[in-house]
């Protein structure tokens, strides 16, 4: 039987004297993308940093593919197949394209590596036009193409996607979608926390609502498009 790829169970998360998680549980299966969603400061970026050790919970547990790694490092996280694409695309701007994309290259145990910087450029072909130019030279969808193949680089089985539809225009929106539907095609397991719902909706096998940093809704995706109290209630969408 698979194992689930993320797990969080009765997480409580803490900023300070701040509480921002409460009791939050949710799975995710392996190969299912699962859509994070809620109004701002609902918890979201919360749930990815608490996945991926940058905030270690006050209570319950968090488990990557049946190892609990509550109170691991980040890097041992990594370790166990967890990439980020972190809201704000946080490319390290006076580093070239290549150069981003080779700092976080990783073979995982065991196997080829199957991503490397030419699989990348053919999945985006404009990075592979300005490869030696600094990051900070691309556009912001650029970036963002380039923070989602520098993740693609560690070669993960479970991918945290942070708002990647942020500031895009609408093209540029559209062509990151039919980016992460590839992904999902080739069975990543993916967590994608988004603003734009109509996106998540139309990506996501399952979906979880938070407000206020608890969950209020988990189920399939269909089931919240079926749901328009549970969108106008907790989404602000009408």
């Amino acid at each position: 039987m698979a194992v689930d790829a993320l797990t969080l169970a009765g997480v409580d998360a803490f900023y300070g004297d701040g509480h921002v998680l409460h009791n939050v549980s949710f799975s995710v299966g392996q190969g299912r993308l699962l859509g994070l969603i809620g109004r701002n400061g609902a918890g979201k970026t919360t749930c990815m940093n608490v996945a991926v050790g940058l905030l270690p919970p006050r209570a319950g547990r968090v488990a990557v593919f049946a190892t609990d790694i509550t109170r691991a490092a980040p890097e041992a996280i990594a370790a166990h197949g967890v990439a980020l694409v972190p809201q704000g695309r946080r490319v390290f701007r006076s580093l070239s394209v290549r150069e981003n994309l080779s700092v976080a290259a990783r073979r995982p145990k065991g196997a080829k590596a199957y991503w490397t910087a030419d699989t990348v450029f053919d999945m985006f072909p404009r990075l592979k036009e300005r490869r030696n130019q600094p990051a900070a030279l691309l556009s912001g969808g650029e970036q963002q193409m380039l923070a989602i193949g520098r993740a693609l680089m560690a070669n993960p089985r479970l991918l945290l996607m942070d708002e990647p539809s942020e500031g895009l225009a609408p093209q540029i929106v559209a062509e990151v979608g039919r980016t992460i539907a590839r992904l999902k095609g080739d069975g990543l397991s993916i967590v994608l926390v988004e603003q734009n719902i109509k996106l998540t909706l139309d990506l996501a096998d399952d979906i979880v609502v938070l407000n206020s940093g608890s969950v209020v809704f988990a189920g399939q995706a269909r089931d919240v498009e079926m749901d328009d109290a549970v969108i106008a209630q907790h989404l602000g969408v009408h």
